[in-house]
């Protein structure tokens, strides 16, 4: 491998068409964020749209609802528009709700219908741990029992999974399936095409969640036929702590009745005739339950607008070369001392690297006190996330020359070897 130097950076960050964007958002001179993949930098466009819409209510009080700058009765849809082109799908298949959880929630009651022969939900071993909750709670809901009829394809090496395993998983007993885009310990991109694809020849509906893809790669969920999908807009997407998160449902779909109707699925023209007979929106948008959150949802205004500007398939072309300039570094810099456990092939990575070492709790504190802000997870993985809207090939370089020097010196041995309550 030909060294890679200061000079070989400073070219690829001269050659970088997105590089502007980086002056959009608040980056600390003497820090390097490499924490995307958890929650995403602010913009100011996203500071700006937040104020604006706090003034709409300073300004209007209850005429907000219809008036203002960004009129909060139509908001939901509007940026739905704008997230759609994200997720590959079309505007009315998409909704701006929610939380990751309360959608899955909504997604399961939705679409998992077990009957006589057909009562188990497939997932995987790997998930986030939130969706594991949601679908046991929805069994139980059911009167199922989640350790006899929840599905958990297992990894062979506890950080991968292997979708041929997942295929094998789904017999005729499966009603739903339930899967991550991207595994957010490892980073491994499942190939969402294919499985959908497969469990549709056994006639079962699958759904995805896309809170660590979003933001991060192209999807054409409508193209590729995903009957359901739920992600957050935190992370790679900017939308700040706690944004407010999204739906999407395949238009072959749009006359299911939502699991867990609630008055903001009613039909737009009819909503405020407080009918006691609910008339669902036949669209994502009838699968809202309550009022939307304002301020939660305001700064998602600015932050869509730098991707509208900044296009998603530059963002991963970008993604790709950073991550890559990453493990070309730690393998020049540091061959042998972490476990890389992501997929070193492009079309099976996300967003982030993964590097594996006893001592991960302690050495994502030393980085932190040089500067560096890496993701643990438990029990021993550092995950990194160069951004492609704000971080640079020189950060990249900076970042793991300063981990060289962490490892090289033992620095890391000064700290206790156990995450702090908030990893």
């Amino acid at each position: 491998m030909t060294q890679i130097t200061t000079e070989t950076v400073e070219l690829l960050d001269q050659n970088d068409d997105l590089s502007s964007f980086k002056n959009e958002f608040y980056v600390k001179n003497d820090s390097i964020y490499l924490d995307g993949n958890s929650l995403g930098l602010l913009s100011r466009r996203a500071e700006q749209s937040l104020f604006d819409v706090l003034n709409d209510w300073k300004e209007h009080g209850i005429d907000g609802w219809m008036g203002g700058k960004y009129p909060w009765f139509t908001l939901s849809e509007q940026l739905a528009e704008k997230l759609a082109v994200l997720v590959g799908a079309e505007a009315n298949e998409v909704i701006v709700t929610g939380s990751t959880t309360v959608n899955l929630h909504q997604l399961a009651a939705t679409f998992f219908e077990p009957k006589a022969g057909k009562t188990k939900i497939l997932a995987d071993e790997l998930t986030f741990p939130s969706d594991i909750y949601a679908l046991q709670s929805q069994m139980k809901l059911k009167g199922l029992n989640p350790d006899t009829e929840l599905v958990q394809v297992k990894s062979k090496n506890g950080m991968t999974l292997d979708e041929q395993d997942i295929i094998d998983a789904m017999t005729d007993d499966i009603a739903l399936i339930v899967l991550p885009s991207v595994l957010y310990r490892s980073g491994q991109l499942l190939d969402m095409e294919r499985l959908t694809k497969e469990a549709h020849k056994r006639n079962i509906p699958i759904g995805f969640d896309l809170c660590h893809s979003i933001g991060a790669i192209p999807h054409e969920l409508s193209k590729w036929g995903v009957d359901f999908a739920l992600w957050c807009n935190y992370k790679y997407v900017n939308a700040g702590p706690g944004g407010v998160g999204g739906i999407y449902v395949n238009k072959k779909h749009f006359t299911k009745t939502p699991g867990l109707s609630g008055w903001f699925g009613s039909k737009k023209e009819s909503q405020f005739d407080m009918d006691h007979t609910f008339d669902s929106e036949e669209s994502a948008g009838g699968f809202q339950i309550g009022t939307p959150h304002m301020l939660s949802t305001a700064p998602l205004i600015g932050s869509l607008s730098i991707f509208e500007e900044a296009k998603i398939d530059r963002i991963r072309s970008k993604s790709l070369k950073l991550t890559t300039l990453l493990m070309d570094l730690l393998d020049q810099e540091l061959k042998g001392v972490f476990k890389i456990v992501n997929p070193l092939e492009d079309a099976r990575r996300g967003g982030h690297v993964a590097l594996m070492h006893n001592d991960a709790a302690r050495i994502c504190k030393a980085l932190k006190d040089n500067g560096i802000v890496p993701d643990f997870r438990a029990p021993n993985v550092i995950r990194l996330a160069p951004v492609a809207l704000y971080n640079s090939f020189r950060d990249v370089y900076d970042a793991v020359h300063i981990l060289a020097k962490i490892m090289n010196t033992r620095e890391y041995e000064k700290y206790e070897n156990k995450r702090e309550v908030i990893a």
